[in-house]
């Protein structure tokens, strides 16, 4: 494993797996449209492949790489995907085969000038290169306070600095490949306050609380969200908006 690997989500592998959010279908059907052709993506810090069985969709043959075997383990499968364990700065995958190198929800853990090196040695000539990352959700107004009152409180000292990343945009992240506009894309998903809750619960500020002080934030935290969610069966419409940096590699 590299060393610069800061591993937030082995620990809950399976959790992450079952409770974040899926991509929309637009990501992918754009993603697609930007690549000069349609033959291999690779989808780095794949986690447990959220995007990476969208785009086999797509393209021939999509492969995805993370850091955490134990995310490669509960990937989801498709025939035209093959997963690998590696790092982000050092693939271990062929020069020049890819026409789609996607990074998402993961770009703000890597080593950016490693991984953009790494990035242009195995990316074909013109190929997209892509970082996208969901902001926090939103829900309603006296929802979405009770999330943001336990995220910028209880959970203040517990995100690790990487997150600023996720706040920005991803603005800031070194990135030297020529610009390709982004449309507004969102994930909406119909979810109830328990589905909510088991989203939150994977959020790597919520683990590294959880293991300093015990399950009584989170538990008081729930408690106050099913106060203000109603019937704790209603479905409610979660959103996050897409941030989105896209380039081109030279050639």
């Amino acid at each position: 494993m590299d060393a610069s690997f800061k591993d937030h989500f082995s620990g809950h592998a399976r959790a992450y797996a079952t409770h974040r959010p899926v991509y929309p279908p637009a990501l992918a059907d754009w993603l697609a449209a930007i690549a000069p052709a349609r033959h291999a993506a690779w989808d780095c810090g794949c986690g447990s492949g959220q995007l990476t069985v969208l785009l086999a969709e797509y393209f021939e043959q999509v492969t995805g790489t993370d850091a955490s075997q134990e995310q490669v383990n509960n990937a989801m499968p498709h025939p035209r995907v093959e997963y690998r364990t590696a790092p982000a700065e050092n693939s271990r995958l062929p020069a020049a085969s890819f026409d789609l190198i996607v990074a998402a929800q993961a770009a703000h853990w890597f080593d950016m000038p490693r991984f953009n090196a790494e990035a242009q040695r195995v990316a074909r000539p013109g190929a997209a290169v892509v970082l996208v990352a969901y902001e926090l959700q939103h829900i309603a107004p006296i929802i979405d306070a009770v999330i943001l009152a336990f995220y910028g409180g209880a959970l203040e000292d517990y995100w690790p600095p990487e997150r600023r990343h996720i706040e920005n945009g991803y603005a800031t992240l070194e990135f030297p490949f020529a610009p390709i506009p982004a449309p507004q894309i969102e994930i909406a998903l119909d979810w109830t306050c328990e589905e909510l809750l088991a989203y939150v619960d994977t959020w790597s500020a919520t683990r590294r609380l959880e293991k300093a002080r015990g399950r009584r934030d989170f538990e008081q935290f729930a408690g106050a969200l099913r106060g203000v969610w109603g019937d704790p069966a209603v479905l409610r419409t979660v959103r996050w908006p897409l941030a989105i940096r896209a380039g081109r590699a030279p050639g």
